[in-house]
């Protein structure tokens, strides 16, 4: 039953460290491969907690999504400044803030998944 319990916890260590590296991955990708475009930051909708970023593609349309900084972010973004912003160019609504991305929670994720990994590991050992 210990040997089980170890089994799941090992799994679920695995998912939260592959998670984390995938948000690594790709905001490094939107960085390294990105389009460079200015957003304007425009005031939340009603009921909304982050900012809209509209900001216009290198093929002429313009879009208006959700800031993916949150708010309780170290720098808010104030409604009426620019910002810089990269995105996909397959994908145009996946963006990134130059210096505001969220690396220390996929950090976080790799870190707290690796000990969870361990524990299993060590449950494992104990169960055998």
């Amino acid at each position: 039953m210990l040997f089980i319990l170890a089994a799941f916890t090992v799994l679920g260590g695995l998912v939260a460290v592959l998670a984390g590296a995938y948000g690594l991955r790709e905001t490094r990708r939107v960085e390294a491969a990105g389009v460079l475009a200015w957003a304007l930051v425009k005031p939340a909708p009603q009921g909304a907690v982050r900012p809209l970023l509209q900001y216009e593609t290198a093929d002429g349309r313009v879009l208006e999504l959700p800031s993916p900084v949150p708010p309780s972010h170290r720098a808010p973004l104030p409604p009426g400044s620019s910002v810089r912003v990269f995105y996909d160019p397959a994908d145009p609504r996946t963006v990134v803030l130059p210096g505001r991305e969220r690396t220390g929670v996929d950090r976080a994720f790799m870190v707290s998944g690796a000990v969870i990994v361990l524990l299993g590991l060590t449950l494992a050992a104990a169960a055998l």
